[in-house]
């Protein structure tokens, strides 16, 4: 399926590092020109130069903030200037948050809120209609593997992955008999800067992970396959079986011992992507 993305354009949000950053390093190998955008301009740059380098993939550079309501739509506007036509979307900009109720900072929250929700939607819905009308196209909505059940400590962050999840999951039945695939990729813990800027700096010495090259060729082949949805990795898939069939009350209980964030009371730490 992916060979037939040759020569034609990928957008690719929070770009610069991490999970889209091996999003964009696969598919300039497929031969796909990008639009890379996230807040980091000399990474987004670097990277640019890179895929030129390897590849010959022409990019696109927009630097901004998502959580910013007017960003989206100036994306989406700048783009169409260009004359770019979106063949794949890959909603992958995303921030968390591991903190107890007393210790939460609510301008984060809200900003975690209209990034991993409010401008996943408005991008999805901004690109995905004219997939619709020409019959081809894809869209990768990034949630994770908290998306099946409530989790102590990051309640927004899970219950946000779970609307992405569901939102994707509605959007691929609409589309799938259209040509077009929207799917949503559920990743278990991985390798990436996502502990340190949600506060839980020493998770990835304490716990299994994956690594983004394994996470990404796991997210393309789901696509290719026209999944509704991907987890990555046998355990990450039976931990997503396992929490829907125990009682919720027993799932979110013992998030509290897994989740836990830094506290002045027991120094543990937790997080999740």
């Amino acid at each position: 399926m992916l060979d037939v993305y040759a020569d034609r354009w990928a957008l690719i949000t929070g770009a610069s590092s991490g999970i889209g950053a091996e999003f964009a390093r696969r598919l300039a190998a497929r031969g796909m020109h990008l639009v890379l955008t996230s807040r980091r301009e000399q990474l987004l740059r670097e990277l640019a130069e890179e895929l030129h380098r390897r590849h010959g993939t022409r990019c696109e550079i927009f630097v901004g903030n998502l959580s910013a309501p007017e960003y989206p739509r100036q994306l989406a506007a700048e783009i169409v200037s260009r004359g770019i036509s979106i063949e794949l979307l890959v909603n992958n900009a995303g921030i968390g948050l591991v903190a107890e109720v007393e210790n939460t900072d609510l301008d984060r929250i809200c900003e975690m809120t209209r990034l991993n929700i409010g401008a996943l939607t408005e991008l999805t819905y901004l690109f995905l209609p004219e997939m619709l009308r020409r019959r081809h196209g894809a869209i990768i909505n990034v949630a994770s593997v908290t998306a099946f059940q409530p989790v102590a400590y990051m309640g927004a962050y899970a219950a946000g992955k779970a609307y992405i999840l569901h939102f994707s999951e509605a959007l691929w039945a609409e589309a799938r008999d259209r040509g077009v695939t929207v799917t949503a990729f559920c990743p278990g813990t991985t390798r990436t800067e996502f502990f340190d800027s949600a506060g839980v700096g020493g998770w990835l010495r304490k716990h299994r992970s994956q690594s983004v090259e394994q996470v990404v060729k796991s997210a393309l082949k789901g696509l290719e396959k026209r999944r509704q949805f991907t987890v990555p990795g046998w355990r990450n898939y039976l931990i997503s079986l396992l929490v829907r069939l125990l009682p919720r009350r027993t799932v979110v209980i013992e998030s509290m011992k897994y989740f836990r964030p830094v506290s002045r009371r027991d120094g543990s730490g937790g997080g999740d992507q």
